[in-house]
């Protein structure tokens, strides 16, 4: 199976990558854009026995190593 993760920073969480390129979108003359947030996607293969395993097992990850569940927050897909 293939997992895929979208991580952020949570709400509130000063994004300082995200207003970097909101203000470069500015000066390249987008000045409508607002609320810029920069995040990662993680995607790998995964072996498992059902999509609700594979998607367990990926949660576990994220809350052990892929995303800092005190500032970011996750989405996880699996196909």
């Amino acid at each position: 199976m293939r997992a895929k993760v979208h991580v952020f920073l949570k709400p509130g969480v000063l994004d300082v990558q995200g207003k970097a390129v909101e203000n470069a979108l500015h000066g390249l003359g987008w000045p409508q854009v607002e609320g810029v947030r920069v995040g990662k996607t993680i995607e790998f293969d995964l072996k498992a026995g059902s999509a609700a395993e594979a998607e367990a097992e990926v949660k576990q990850m994220c809350e052990k190593l892929l995303a800092n569940t005190v500032i970011e927050s996750y989405r996880v897909e699996v196909a």
